[in-house]
């Protein structure tokens, strides 16, 4: 886990090609790459703020919702992880863990989807909690716990429609020394939203 937690800024990209909506959501099946510094031309510099954003991703979509910001719970229970995924969690291929995925909601539109996968030596103590957030925000629950570390983020995108392109991350977030995984997906409307509310902003100063 120590290979997961250090100084470097390690980040990776997947590019897989997706053509119909339905795979728009995290797919299981992405590998990633490395890289030290990313290109613009694998994360465009339009979406570093959002994407590479260290801070609370559900502070920051809330403001941007002003108030109108809602989780979708689209699936969560015991599923085995992927190989990479039991990997980066240094947990045995074949075990299950519980897994979570979500759509955030941002002004009536799906602005983010997000997979989390909670070992079940995760679910002890404190962390007993994770398995009946409902419909409330994993993220609003991470970036409270003072005991919370992050790993490096990790970068994916791939083609939606033949036409744009999605961008998305995943890092390891230890509570307590106890790992989880947590990938997100950035969607078109994101930066739509963020523009427009920035053009606003701008006229009215």
């Amino acid at each position: 886990m120590a290979a997961h937690l250090s100084a470097r800024a390690a980040h990776r990209i997947v590019v897989k090609t997706m053509h119909t909506e339905q795979q728009t959501c995290l797919h299981r099946n992405w590998t990633w790459r490395a890289y030290r510094r990313v290109p613009d031309f694998i994360l465009p510099r339009v979406w570093h703020d959002w994407v590479l954003d260290r801070g609370s991703l559900t502070r920051r979509l809330q403001q941007l919702a002003g108030g109108d910001f809602k989780v979708e719970v689209l699936l969560q229970g015991w599923q085995r992880p992927t190989r990479d995924e039991c990997h980066v969690l240094s947990m045995p291929v074949g075990q299950q863990a519980l897994v979570r995925e979500v759509a955030l909601h941002s002004r009536g539109e799906v602005v983010v989807k997000a997979r989390s996968v909670i070992p079940h030596t995760t679910l002890t103590g404190d962390e007993r909690q994770l398995r009946h957030l409902g419909s409330r925000p994993l993220g609003a629950y991470l970036f409270r716990a003072r005991s919370m570390r992050r790993s490096a983020i990790e970068l994916g995108a791939m083609q939606w429609h033949q036409q744009d392109w999605i961008y998305g991350r995943r890092s390891v977030f230890l509570l307590h020394d106890k790992p989880l995984l947590v990938s997100e997906l950035f969607l078109p409307a994101l930066l739509l939203q963020a523009n427009s509310q920035h053009h606003t902003a701008t006229q009215s100063e």
